[in-house]
């Protein structure tokens, strides 16, 4: 092989490392845009234009990343979920309680609505569609919920059932902490009533969603190094 063909094939992998990163960068900015836009208007009322504004690309830029809004509902979810999941799953996974896990998951879920307002207001506008709230947080609650069914520390029927109960109570609950009158203790009121739910005693409930949480890392990733938190709550 001669030096002119290693030349053109290093500048030719050299423009396509490019045209890639170029490309990431572009998806990531939509991403990351999309966020406030459906925080404010929702998924049904947000249209292509919005986005298109919001991010500062041609139309013909939006549609060669995502065919729909929906589709772009979708990828904004999945990454916000696992940015957040990633830092609270492996303080959730530090006990063998399933209710201890649910009660210090679902908390630690809901504070970090109000540690970011932005993504507590996309999470209230989204509400409980499936197709909106990542895949990462049905499959941890459904684990930590079968093995809770299993040891008979949950008494429900079926896991469908205490899965729709805690991610209705959290969707709704964020919406309400949200609210300048909300109490300070609505996290853990609402907790408890999912533990209660769930078949747990009041006095154990009580004291599982009322104890100390663990201290957690700010979220990584493309969306939360770029939306602003409010100071983290004292426990």
């Amino acid at each position: 092989m001669s030096d002119t063909t290693v030349e053109i094939e290093g500048a030719e992998d050299h423009r396509t490392r490019v045209a890639a990163i170029r490309r990431e960068k572009t998806r990531n900015r939509l991403i990351e845009s999309a966020l406030g836009v459906f925080a404010e208007k929702g998924p049904d009322g947000a249209m292509i234009d919005d986005f298109i504004a919001a991010a500062g690309v041609a139309r013909g830029t939006f549609y060669n990343y995502f065919r729909t809004t929906g589709e772009l509902l979708s990828a904004v979810a999945g990454e916000v979920s696992d940015e957040v999941l990633a830092v609270i799953d492996p303080v959730v996974r530090q006990s063998d309680d399933p209710a201890m896990r649910m009660a210090v998951g679902c908390r630690l879920y809901m504070h970090m609505a109000i540690r970011y307002p932005l993504w507590g207001a996309f999470i209230t506008r989204v509400g409980t569609r499936r197709g909106s709230r990542g895949r990462r947080l049905d499959a941890y609650m459904t684990r930590d919920l079968e093995i809770g069914i299993a040891q008979g520390r949950f008494v429900v029927p079926h896991v469908e059932v205490a899965r729709d109960l805690a991610l209705g109570a959290l969707v709704y609950g964020i919406g309400t902490m949200l609210r300048p009158d909300a109490p300070a203790d609505y996290p853990e009121q609402v907790i408890l009533a999912v533990l209660r739910a769930l078949g747990l005693s009041e006095i154990e409930a009580n004291l599982l969603a009322h104890a100390s949480l663990p201290n957690t890392q700010a979220p990584q990733g493309m969306i939360f190094e770029r939306i602003t938190a409010t100071p983290p709550t004292v426990e």
